[in-house]
């Protein structure tokens, strides 16, 4: 995603089409998962009502985005190798774009992936659920608000989910758990709040699962011990309480943070069979008792963090 594909351009009669078409549709239309005969018009359209929701581009990302050439050689757009030409990938990070996300991105039928992170974008959640082929949505460091709506779980081919450092607010849709190829989830450093749903453990490939610095309460669903290939489970930072869950050990973990919460208890056995640990941090809690020996058999582990709590006892 360095680079603009180049593509055949469209001939003449073609630009006269797009030209009469856009004049009758100016403005940010109120898309619904419109399907149009010529993808390749449904795309540009998309594109260009994308472009008018932007209301600051200083670092001219969008400054060839004009009808004089195919929407494939614009700056950020890639699209497919073969006809009908389609955008497959959006990818305009770190660019200081602002503005409004617009929804007319729902109807580009081809796109995989869409990058529009680490810009000053508003609003609530753009998306309404209409890109059936969409494995990689990043929209971090953003400024979006709102809720995170049911129709984000239309997107059955979602890989990663990737919402960090934006101002959501509510619950976590308990549908979310249907997205079933969901390896990457991370939701954190938003204000999220009320209780961690069950449904998530039905995210049977997840990996990465962030849900850090947000303002969840209650217990930490059993049901996330038994999504095998999780890897990494961050929590730190919320208001999550209850015993020390004792389905961890369940999990090959390679990374665990319960930092920052109201956990109680002690920890004797816990990560016994977490073997793999290279990180794990559970500072800032009211965790007691002592600190068990079986510690010392975390040979990977790199960071460990366990201070601001209640332990009893001398280190082993």
């Amino acid at each position: 995603m360095t680079g603009v594909q180049s593509c055949v351009k469209v001939d003449i009669h073609i630009h006269i089409l797009l030209s009469f078409l856009l004049l009758c549709y100016g403005g940010i239309a109120n898309f619904h998962c419109s399907r149009v005969h010529n993808e390749s018009i449904q795309d540009l359209h998309s594109l260009l009502h994308f472009k008018q929701g932007v209301t600051s581009d200083p670092n001219g990302a969008l400054s060839n985005w004009y009808t004089s050439s195919h929407f494939c050689q614009w700056n950020g757009v890639i699209c497919t190798s073969r006809s009908p030409l389609g955008v497959i990938e959006l990818y305009l990070s770190n660019q200081n774009l602002s503005g409004q996300i617009s929804s007319s991105l729902d109807n580009l039928t081809f796109l995989e992936d869409l990058d529009l992170s680490k810009n000053n974008f508003i609003g609530p959640f753009p998306l309404r659920g209409c890109l059936q082929h969409l494995q990689f949505l990043y929209l971090y460091e953003n400024n979006m608000s709102g809720t995170i709506p049911d129709a984000l779980t239309n997107y059955s081919s979602l890989s990663i989910l990737y919402l960090t450092s934006n101002s959501l607010v509510g619950s976590i849709t308990p549908k979310l758990g249907l997205l079933s190829n969901l390896e990457c989830l991370r939701l954190d450093s938003n204000q999220l709040e009320l209780r961690i749903p069950n449904e998530l453990g039905k995210l049977v490939n997840l990996e990465v699962f962030d849900l850090s610095h947000n303002r969840f309460s209650g217990e930490i669903p059993q049901t996330i011990f038994s999504v095998s290939y999780l890897l990494a489970l961050w929590l730190g930072g919320n208001i999550l309480s209850g015993q020390t869950p004792r389905g961890i050990g369940n999990l090959t973990l390679t990374d665990l943070n319960l930092s920052e919460n109201n956990f109680r208890g002690a920890i004797e056995g816990l990560f016994d069979n977490l073997t793999q640990l290279e990180y794990l941090r559970l500072h800032g809690s009211e965790l007691e008792g002592p600190i068990p020996a079986s510690l010392g058999n975390l040979l990977n582990t790199r960071q460990l963090y366990l201070d601001n709590n209640n332990f009893q006892g001398s280190m082993p």
